[in-house]
């Protein structure tokens, strides 16, 4: 996939953070881009502020919302040939306090199940496309735990392992499977916008767009500020980088 192509984008997550720079980067490149998310009011205004960009309420969480979508987007948008599954919470944890296992069962329903559901109810009309591509964007603690947000890294990481299977069983069809695996990045999500040790944003969009264009075949997007989480293990520096994340609190 590229990212100046005449694709039809469908970005989940797509009102704030990596998902809203995804979909003004991608628009500005010439796609067709439809942004996603539970937030009305926040779609308008992004409807309002940058014309040409459609909107959908879509709450991955929701079964029936899936469900809706999927119905509405293949008549609206019968060229919808990219899917970005960008939807996620991340939320530190107590693992001691049964009181936070609610949060728990949340990110499983929104980062695992959500990306679940949506592959399935749009796949069927992603292989009947020429060029068709899936981006599930995970994350680089896939690899390696912020043990502060135990589900978070849970989630992810079975996400990753979720995006192998996918390509292998969609090899033989014209839809091509893509990671994307951020370091951590100066969004709302943890409350990084303003950590000076978290990636800044467009720094991270640009590198990001810049590799996919650069291999457009790639199974992974790893950023170079991603590599050391990526490639711990590997590297053999997983116990070191784990301790080194361990000290970080919420």
């Amino acid at each position: 996939m590229k990212s100046n192509g005449n694709n039809t984008i469908l970005i989940t997550g797509g009102t704030s953070g990596i998902g809203l720079g995804l979909a003004l980067r991608l628009h500005e490149a010439g796609n067709t881009v439809i942004v996603a998310g539970r937030r009305k009011d926040l779609l308008d205004q992004i409807a309002t502020e940058h014309p040409g960009i459609d909107t959908l309420v879509l709450d991955v969480a929701d079964p029936a919302s899936i469900t809706h979508a999927a119905e509405t987007l293949t008549a609206s948008h019968p060229h919808l040939n990219v899917l970005i599954n960008n939807a996620g919470i991340q939320r530190p944890e107590n693992l001691l306090d049964p009181a936070d296992l609610p949060t728990a069962e949340d990110h499983i329903t929104t980062n695992l199940l959500g990306p679940i559901r949506m592959t399935y109810a749009f796949l069927p009309h992603l292989v009947t496309q020429d060029d068709a591509a899936v981006l599930n964007v995970t994350s680089a603690l896939a690899f390696v735990p912020l043990p502060v947000t135990p589900t978070y890294n849970a989630t992810k990481a079975a996400l990753h392992s979720f995006t192998e299977s996918l390509r292998v069983q969609l090899a033989d069809t014209g839809v091509q499977v893509i990671e994307v695996a951020p370091p951590p990045v100066r969004t709302a999500l943890m409350g990084q916008q303003d950590n000076e040790q978290s990636m800044p944003l467009d720094d991270f969009l640009t590198e990001a767009l810049t590799l996919l264009d650069a291999q457009p075949d790639a199974k992974e997007i790893v950023v170079e500020g991603a590599k050391f989480l990526r490639y711990a293990e590997a590297n053999g520096t997983y116990d070191q980088v784990l301790t080194m994340l361990s000290s970080f609190k919420a």
